[in-house]
């Protein structure tokens, strides 16, 4: 089986496994407890600090630009009040970011994967068939 990169933004998109496409990336019953490999098809999902250190960034990044400033910008525009401006926007500084945890996980594994799709464990055994063709 070989994942295509339109395969993989679609599972990440929809919080799946980029290598299977299942349900599996977060223990059943938990909303922030990743499974340390997938239990469909057994590729391991917490690789090293990298993976947990990228989705935080992207999820900063989202909150801020996604979230924080638009408040900022109603508030530039006369739209929101200063008071209500700031409690939106403190509420939401750490709201937003809890909401979107599970998203930025699943969208930072859907990034790496994106840029380097022969590293799914799919994909392996194709990229091994193709370098024995070479041969």
């Amino acid at each position: 089986m070989t994942v295509t990169r339109v395969q993989i933004v679609r599972r990440g998109l929809s919080n799946r496994c980029p290598n299977c496409g299942g349900k599996t990336l977060f223990k059943e019953g938990t909303l922030f407890q990743v499974n340390p490999a997938c239990p469909a098809c057994g590729m391991k999902i917490e690789r090293d600090e990298g993976s947990f250190l990228g989705a935080m960034s992207l999820n900063y990044g989202i909150t801020i630009i996604g979230f924080l400033v638009p408040v900022l910008l109603l508030y530039m525009g006369g739209v929101l009040p200063g008071m209500a401006a700031a409690i939106i926007a403190g509420v939401g500084a750490f709201g937003f970011p809890l909401l979107f945890y599970r998203s930025s996980r699943s969208w930072w594994l859907m990034n790496y994967y994106f840029f380097l799709p022969q590293h799914l464990p799919a994909n392996l055994g194709a990229v091994r068939k193709g370098e024995d063709q070479n041969i």
